[in-house]
């Protein structure tokens, strides 16, 4: 079993993974690579707080879900799937899981990976204050993307905790926001999910290991 290495910083990649696709991988092995990260863990979410309503609830199963993962961590060392929140009961809350992950390694700096829409609404996480004492948000953007459109809570957010550049970042434990370069990746598990519906090709989203698990499960038809 993979195991994170000492004094590297560990980043945090959690979400749905509905599925998992290789913008998941390219964004991850971006922040990987630029960071200078001994490993990055992958966390499936069991039950996403933020997906109550019928149609944003998963398709697969947690345990289906969190299969894929493992297998898109094999092709990369210093990936991990991380199933901690699929033995908890209850929603899958970030702190928690920063929380646990800081006891674990209590010598590492965290890296918590987060997407823009994710930054827009983060002031309405669960305690997200007490995260920012757990860990780095790391934002991956998309080419062209407008800061503007943030709102004020968020904005506000980035005055306080922003920083330039990596150099600022590893001066710091924890309690910093960065934005990583964009990766060009414009897909999504809403649209590939959609195409797998209409039986069209995915082959340029998805790694082989991943549509060939799909397609023997039938799932998202």
């Amino acid at each position: 079993m993979k195991t994170p290495l000492e004094k590297n910083g560990i980043g945090i990649f959690g979400g749905t993974f509905d599925p998992i696709h290789n913008g998941h991988i390219q964004s991850a092995k971006m922040v990987s690579d630029w960071l200078g990260l001994a490993n990055v863990l992958f966390i499936p979410a069991h039950i996403p707080p933020h997906k109550t309503q019928a149609h944003t609830i998963p398709h697969a199963s947690a345990t289906q879900r969190a299969t894929m993962v493992s297998l898109a961590c094999q092709s990369f060392p210093q990936f991990i799937c991380d199933k901690r929140e699929l033995t908890r009961s209850g929603h899958s809350y970030s702190v928690d899981t920063l929380k646990a992950l800081k006891a674990e390694y209590p010598e590492q700096t965290l890296y918590f990976i987060i997407g823009m829409d994710s930054l827009l609404t983060f002031t309405q996480w669960h305690q997200y204050q007490d995260i920012l004492t757990l860990c780095h948000l790391v934002v991956n953007t998309r080419p062209n993307y407008d800061i503007s459109q943030v709102n004020q809570a968020t904005k506000t957010l980035l005055e306080k905790h922003q920083v330039d550049s990596v150099n600022m970042l590893k001066q710091q434990k924890s309690g910093a926001i960065i934005f990583a370069p964009p990766v060009h990746f414009d897909i999504s598990s809403t649209q590939i999910r959609a195409n797998l519906c209409q039986q069209q090709c995915c082959k340029s989203s998805l790694s082989p290991l991943i549509l060939d698990f799909i397609n023997k499960n039938q799932l998202y038809r």
